[in-house]
């Protein structure tokens, strides 16, 4: 309906207008669809058709945009691009996160005696990412001199801003950045069998001043990894 199956559909996921604007903006020949409130944009970009959308800040809405990406445009993968917070010294502000896998830090049924983070229905609790795609942003990255490391991403429905949190999730999950919603488009991906990847500029370090690191790094960051997204779409 929207593609005429020539060429790989890509569709990209961002929770803010500031994470994803500037790519919409590079889309040829571009469309729009609103699905639930959300605008997805269409069109092409190098050589692929690629689909684009500011999904909302949080799980819910990152899972309610994947979902619909995926049944009214049948991506071949879907990246989730934006900003979130270190939780590790390595990986300092401006730096680069490439997620080897995903884990939702804030689900908990540890009361009946399951591991911290199990994902209930599907079993698991790291969700893994398609390590071909992070190969290829990790060589583009390279490419552009950004620093970038790969691991775990842990996503939850908090900003955090404390060093105790940050610690608590860093140890439990040996996770190396946090946010708010690439553990449920992975999660949507996975049982849709969809290929994907989550990408995070360090906005903040996840600590008691994140909150005024995160206004003032928030344009550079996002500007970092739509940067990065748009070196992989058009190599």
């Amino acid at each position: 309906m929207y593609f005429n199956g020539e060429r790989k559909v890509i569709g990209v996921i961002a929770a803010m207008k500031s994470e994803i604007d500037d790519l919409k903006t590079r889309i040829k020949d571009q469309k729009t669809a609103v699905f639930s409130g959300i605008t997805y944009v269409y069109g092409r970009l190098g050589e692929n058709d690629i689909v684009a959308a500011q999904c909302g800040i949080g799980k819910v809405f990152a899972a309610v945009c994947a979902q619909t990406m995926i049944l009214e445009f049948n991506p071949d993968e879907i990246i989730n691009i934006g900003v979130g917070g270190s939780l590790i010294g390595k990986l300092d502000i401006g730096d680069i996160a490439i997620a080897d896998s995903c884990v939702q830090h804030d689900m908990d049924t540890t009361a009946v005696g399951d591991p911290p983070g199990l994902i209930s229905g599907i079993n698991i609790i790291n969700i893994p990412g398609d390590s071909e795609i992070a190969d290829r942003l990790e060589a583009v990255a390279k490419e552009q001199g950004i620093k970038a490391l790969r691991g775990v991403i842990a996503s939850g429905d908090c900003f955090v801003n404390s060093s105790e949190k940050k610690k608590a999730i860093a140890d439990a999950f040996d996770a190396i950045v946090c946010e708010m919603e690439g553990a449920a488009i992975g999660h949507v991906c996975y049982i849709n069998n969809v290929k994907y990847c989550v990408v995070r500029a360090v906005s903040d370090n996840g600590d008691e001043d994140s909150g005024k690191d995160y206004m003032a790094s928030l344009a550079k960051a996002s500007a970092s990894a739509q940067k990065l997204m748009m070196g992989y779409l058009e190599s």
